[in-house]
C-alpha cells in the first residue's frame, strides 16, 4: 500500500489532523496556535461548530452583515447576510432603500410541495403493474405511517405517489414519484426515510403478493432519494412604480430611456445563455447570502434555481419585466425550498440570530425574503450595467481588499480612498499610487 495514503483520518483528534497537515506540506510547527486564533473563545460554541462537519482543524470566517430598509409586503426588515463580496451587500442595501421609497417589495408563495423518487427495476408488464398500483399505494402509506404521524399532526405529510414507467431511460425502469409537504422543516431526513421505507415495502409486495407471478417477484431498488428540484415549491416577488419615478431628479425622457435599456438587458438574459448564467449568478448573490446567514442549504437552493431556469428547454434569466401604461414592473419567479426548524438553523448561534433579525419567519416567509433578496440583487446589478457600468461600484467596494493585499497602514487609507473617488480602481493603480506617497 502507498505510504502516503492516510488510514482512519476521521478518527484522528484535532491535533493529529493538524500534525498531518504539517507533515504533508511542511508547514510551521506552530500551525495549531495560528489556527486557534480563528476559533471561538467560548469552547462550547467552538465544539458546536466543529460538530457540524467532518475532520475540522479550525473555523473559517466570513462577514455577517446587515442590509437595512427591506420593506416586504409592508413589513420593514433588516436582512442578515453572509458574503465576502462587499459590493453584493452594498447593492442589496441600496436596492432595498430605493424600493422602500417606491412602495416596497412584494412577494407571494405559489406552492410548497417537495419531491423524491424511488428508482427501481421490475421485469413485468407496466400496464399490469399500473393496475396493481392502488393496492401498492395503500401498502406504502400504511407501512410508512410510523414515519409520517408527527408530520401529519403539523399539517404535512405525503401529498401524492405517482408510478412512472420510463423504459426510454433504462430497460424495465420505473419510478415512484412522491410529493411531500414538510411545513417549516426542510425535511430532507424525513423525505429520505419515507422513500427508503417505500423501497422496502415495494420489494416485500413483489415477493409476497400472490398477484405477481413467480418470474416477476424480484424488484431491484436502484436508489431512494429526495430531489432538490422542487418545481411545485415556488415563490414570486416583484416591484413596480411609474416609469417617470425610476430616477430621482431626472427628466421623464431620461427615466424612459433607462427603462427601455433595463428591459433590453432583461430580454437578452432570457434568450442568450452566456448572459443568462451571469444574470442568474447575480440573483443568487443575494439569495445565497441570506440563505447562508439563516443556516439553509444554499447549494440545494442554487441547484434547484438553475434547473428551474432551464425548465422550458433553454437556460434563461429568472427575472422578467413589463413596461405597460407608463408602469415599470420587475419580477422574479423561482423554485425554492427552505427550512426554519432543525439543522444548522436550529443550532448555529449566528443562524439563530439571523432568524431573530428576520422576526422568526415561517418557511413561507423565508421563501419570500430569499426571492426578494434575489430580485433586489438583480435590480442593483442590471441598474448599474445599463447606466454607469458594473466596475465603477464594484471596484470602489473592492478598494479595501486591495489595500489589505498591499498591507497599507490604516493611517494612509483615508487618503487613498479620497484619491480614488473619481478614478478607476485596479490593483496596479492602487499599488502605483501607494508607491508614490509611501
Amino acid at each position: 500500500m502507498d505510504d502516503s495514503i492516510i488510514q482512519g483520518f476521521s478518527k484522528f483528534n484535532k491535533q493529529e489532523r493538524i500534525d498531518a497537515l504539517i507533515r504533508k506540506y511542511g508547514f510551521q510547527e506552530d500551525l495549531d496556535k495560528w489556527l486557534a486564533t480563528f476559533e471561538n473563545s467560548d469552547v462550547s460554541i467552538q465544539k458546536l461548530i466543529e460538530d457540524m462537519s467532518e475532520n475540522p482543524v479550525s473555523s473559517f470566517h466570513l462577514p455577517f452583515t446587515i442590509a437595512p430598509n427591506f420593506v416586504v409586503n409592508g413589513k420593514n426588515l433588516f436582512f442578515p447576510l453572509v458574503s465576502e463580496e462587499s459590493s453584493v451587500v452594498a447593492a442589496l442595501a441600496n436596492a432595498a432603500g430605493y424600493w422602500a421609497r417606491r412602495g416596497g417589495l412584494h412577494a407571494e408563495v405559489l406552492g410548497t410541495e417537495k419531491k423524491g423518487q424511488v428508482h427501481f427495476i421490475w421485469n413485468g408488464n407496466p400496464e399490469y403493474l399500473r393496475s396493481l398500483f392502488p393496492e401498492i399505494r395503500s401498502k406504502l402509506l400504511a407501512e410508512s405511517d410510523f414515519l409520517t404521524t408527527k408530520m401529519k399532526q403539523r399539517g404535512g405529510g405525503i401529498t401524492g405517489i405517482e408510478l412512472k414507467s420510463l423504459p426510454q431511460i433504462l430497460p424495465n425502469y420505473f419510478q415512484l414519484d412522491v410529493g411531500f409537504e414538510t411545513c417549516d422543516a426542510m425535511g430532507a431526513n424525513f423525505i429520505n426515510s419515507c422513500l427508503e421505507q417505500f423501497g422496502k415495502s415495494l420489494q416485500e409486495y413483489f415477493r409476497t403478493s400472490g398477484k405477481v407471478s413467480v418470474n416477476n417477484r424480484e424488484c431491484e431498488i436502484i436508489m431512494a432519494i429526495l430531489s432538490n428540484y422542487t418545481p411545485e415549491s415556488r415563490v414570486r416577488a416583484w416591484v413596480e412604480c411609474r416609469v417617470t419615478n425610476l430616477l430621482d431628479g431626472k427628466l421623464p425622457q431620461e427615466c424612459e430611456l433607462f427603462a427601455r435599456k433595463f428591459e433590453q438587458a432583461i430580454r437578452i438574459s432570457q434568450v442568450d445563455v452566456s448572459r443568462a448564467v451571469t444574470h442568474n449568478k447575480g440573483i443568487f448573490n443575494g439569495i445565497d447570502a441570506l440563505a447562508i446567514a439563516t443556516g439553509n442549504d444554499f447549494r440545494a437552493i442554487e441547484a434547484c434555481g438553475h434547473a428551474f431556469a432551464a425548465r422550458n428547454g433553454l437556460y434563461a434569466g429568472l427575472t422578467d419585466i413589463q413596461l405597460q401604461d407608463g408602469k415599470f414592473r420587475f419580477s422574479i419567479e423561482l423554485a425554492l425550498a427552505v427550512g426554519v426548524v432543525g439543522g444548522v438553523t436550529a443550532v448555529h448561534p449566528m443562524a439563530k440570530l439571523a432568524m431573530k433579525i428576520l422576526d422568526n419567519p415561517s418557511a413561507k416567509e423565508l421563501m419570500m425574503y430569499l426571492a426578494v433578496a434575489g430580485l433586489a440583487s438583480n435590480f442593483g446589478a442590471v441598474k448599474a450595467l445599463v447606466s454607469v457600468g458594473i466596475q465603477q461600484g464594484h471596484m470602489k467596494m473592492h478598494l479595501s481588499n486591495i489595500m489589505n493585499q498591499l498591507q497599507i497602514p490604516e493611517v494612509n487609507r483615508a487618503e487613498i480612498q479620497q484619491y480614488f473617488q473619481d478614478k478607476t480602481v485596479s490593483y496596479s493603480a492602487v499599488e502605483e499610487y501607494w508607491l508614490t506617497i509611501n
